[in-house]
């Protein structure tokens, strides 16, 4: 069998999480084909099989193991991550949003390997999500995993579903805000996230 074969028959398996790709390829072209398309023309007879491997790319997280290390310093200062870039699909008109999350945290006996912190936004940007629920997954995560003195979580992102349809208010961001522990008032620790006076 050919590579491409075989790839062809790895999309047509059921694969873990219970998806099931045949069916999922179908239901694309029925679609399609509903929306009035034909999907016997040669622009959109591959156009099933791709949606539904691009679908399966943005829903489906790596897994990945969170690398800390003992605080042995001591270190008590804010560790922040900023601008770190993340997509993910809004799960009620399965468009992007996509934009920059700012993560930080106060450590507690445990340091965060630092890729890792974005290695967190990505596990749960991969689904289908709403950002304010997105944002707490993060913070909640930190605050389980790492037990650190304080976690704060920004995203600020632009959202395709307001973007090009509806409003049609393209350029618009929505920022989500989560902040845990020590990091819950206001103070220069949180004043580091960049978050104006109104916000923070």
């Amino acid at each position: 069998m050919t590579d491409s074969a075989l790839d062809d028959a790895r999309r047509l398996t059921v694969i873990d999480g219970g998806v099931d790709a045949k069916r999922a390829r179908a239901a694309v072209a029925e679609l399609l084909d509903a929306l009035g398309r034909d999907t016997a023309s040669a622009g959109l007879a591959e156009t099933p099989r791709r949606v539904v491997d691009t679908l399966l790319e943005l829903l489906s997280p790596e897994e990945f193991s969170a690398t800390t290390f003992p605080n042995t310093e001591g270190y008590r200062e804010l560790v922040l991550v900023k601008r770190i870039p993340f997509h993910s699909l809004c799960e009620h008109h399965l468009l992007p949003f996509r934009g920059y999350a700012t993560i930080g945290y106060l450590p507690g006996e445990r340091l965060l390997g630092l890729s890792k912190i974005a290695r967190v936004l990505e596990y749960f940007s991969r689904d289908l999500q709403l950002q304010e629920r997105l944002t707490q997954q993060i913070a909640d995560w930190f605050e389980t995993e790492l037990k650190p003195r304080g976690v704060g979580v920004v995203l600020e992102a632009e959202h395709l579903c307001m973007s090009l349809r509806g409003a049609q208010a393209a350029g618009a961001t929505t920022v989500t805000t989560a902040f845990h522990g020590e990091l819950q008032d206001a103070g220069p620790h949180r004043a580091q996230f960049g978050l104006d006076g109104k916000n923070a």
